[in-house]
C-alpha cells in the first residue's frame, strides 16, 4: 500500500464501501457520509485526492470543492455525477476539479486510471510549489544554485564585491560567467556606474582596439568622428572582458598598461587618458597553458588572476537542475510544468552546453508544448 491518502465523500453507503474496496489495496482510503463531515477531516488530515458526489444534502460537491481549494490547494478532486448532471461536473472542473466520472461506475479500470493520474498531478503540483519556495530562497545575485559548489561561488562574489580587486572568472561556455561579473558589479560601491561587457573573441582585432580604447576622427578608414571606447564608458564602473584568452599579443600589451596604471590612448591620438574602471575578465580556456605555450603574456595573466572564481559545469552540480528548470519555466512559461519523467531525463543528461543549453531546452519546450505539461 502506498502512502497516498484518498477521502471518499458520498451520502450513499454502498458507493463509499465500493470505492473503498476498489482503491484500498493501493491507497489509504477514508470515507465521509457528508460534505460537512469531510470538511472536518480535511482540516485534521492532508489528503492527496478527494472523490466526492456532486449531489448531497446540506452541502453539495461544488461547495465542498471550493472549501478544498481553500483548505488544501494541492489536493486533487474527482467528482461523481449521475446521468443528467454533466453540466454540474463541467462547472466543477472550471472551479478546479481534476476530472469527473459518471454514476453508476461502469469501468473500475477507468476509475483507477483517473485516480492514479489525479494523484500524480497532485504530486507534481506539490513538487513545483516546493521548488518555487526553494528557488526564492536560493536565488542569490540573480544566479540560481543551492549546491555546495555554487555556495562557494556566492561566498567569493560577496568577498570581492567589497573591493576593487581584479577578478578572473573561469569556466566552460554557458556556465554564467557574465552573470557572476554583473553580480560583483551590482553589489559593489561602483553599482551606480556603468557595467560595460566586451566580448574579446567576437570582435576582429582591428576593431577590438577601437572598441576598448576609442578612436579619433580619421584614425582609420571609416572613422568619421571621434568615438569613446569601453574603458572611458566604464570609468567609475566596471568593464567585463569576456573571452580574454582570444586577445592578440598586441592588445595584451595595451591592456597590461591599463591594469598597471590606468592609462590608455585612443586609436589615432598621442594623448594619454586615465580611467578608473574596475576590470573583471573571463575565459573558457586554460590561460595557464596559454602562458606556457607563449600565446598569453605571463605578466598580464598575473595581473588578471588576482582572484579566481571558478564556475562549475552543470554536470557537477546536478542538484541545481530542478531549481534552474523552474526558474526558466517562470521566465518562459509561467503556466508550464515538467513531468517527473521529463525531470529524470534532464537530470540524467550531462549538459555540455551547461546552463545556457538547459535554458534553450526549456524555452523550446515552452514554445512547442501544446499543453501545460512539457514531456
Amino acid at each position: 500500500m502506498s502512502e497516498e491518502r484518498i477521502l471518499v465523500v458520498d451520502d450513499e453507503k454502498l458507493m463509499r464501501e465500493y470505492l473503498k474496496e476498489l482503491l484500498e489495496p493501493e491507497y489509504r482510503v477514508d470515507t465521509a457520509a457528508s460534505a460537512l463531515d469531510a470538511l472536518k477531516m480535511l482540516r485534521d488530515e492532508v489528503y492527496d485526492l478527494v472523490i466526492t458526489d456532486l449531489r448531497m444534502p446540506k452541502m453539495d460537491g461544488i461547495e465542498l470543492l471550493k472549501h478544498v481549494n481553500d483548505i488544501s490547494p494541492g489536493t486533487q478532486v474527482i467528482v461523481l455525477t449521475a446521468y443528467g448532471s454533466v453540466e454540474s461536473a463541467v462547472e466543477a472542473m472550471k472551479l478546479g476539479a481534476y476530472d469527473y466520472i459518471g454514476k453508476p461506475i461502469q469501468s473500475p479500470d477507468e476509475m483507477e486510471l483517473k485516480v492514479r493520474r489525479a494523484i500524480e498531478r497532485g504530486r507534481l503540483i506539490r513538487e513545483n510549489l516546493y521548488l518555487r519556495r526553494e528557488l526564492e530562497k536560493k536565488l542569490r545575485y540573480n544566479i540560481v544554485g543551492k549546491s555546495p559548489k555554487m555556495q562557494e561561488v556566492f561566498d567569493k562574489i560577496a568577498a570581492v564585491a567589497k573591493s576593487d580587486i581584479t577578478v578572473l572568472i573561469t569556466g566552460e561556455t554557458g556556465t554564467g560567467k557574465e552573470l557572476v561579473a554583473r553580480a560583483i558589479h551590482e553589489n559593489s560601491h561602483r553599482k551606480d556606474g556603468m557595467f560595460v561587457p566586451v566580448n574579446c573573441g567576437a570582435i576582429p582585432e582591428n576593431l577590438l582596439e577601437s572598441e576598448l580604447f576609442g578612436h579619433e576622427k580619421g584614425a582609420f578608414t571609416g572613422a568619421y568622428r571621434r568615438e569613446i571606447g569601453s574603458f572611458e564608458m566604464a570609468n567609475g564602473g566596471t568593464i567585463f572582458l569576456d573571452e580574454i584568452g582570444e586577445m592578440s599579443p598586441h592588445l595584451q600589451v595595451k591592456l597590461l598598461r591599463v591594469l598597471q596604471n590606468g592609462e590608455f590612448q585612443r586609436v589615432g591620438s598621442p594623448k594619454v587618458l586615465k580611467t578608473d574602471a574596475r576590470v573583471i575578465a573571463a575565459t573558457n580556456t586554460d590561460l595557464q597553458r596559454a602562458v606556457e605555450e607563449g600565446r598569453f603574456r605571463q605578466d598580464l595573466y598575473y595581473r588578471l588572476n588576482v582572484v579566481n572564481i571558478k564556475l562549475p559545469p552543470l554536470r557537477e552540480r546536478k542538484e541545481d537542475i530542478p531549481l534552474l528548470v523552474h526558474h526558466f519555466l517562470r521566465k518562459y512559461g509561467p503556466n508550464k510544468e515538467v513531468t517527473p519523467e521529463t525531470m529524470k531525463i534532464l537530470l540524467s543528461y550531462d549538459w555540455p552546453g551547461n546552463v545556457r543549453e538547459l535554458e534553450n531546452v526549456i524555452e523550446s519546450g515552452c514554445v512547442l508544448s501544446r499543453t501545460n505539461l512539457i514531456t
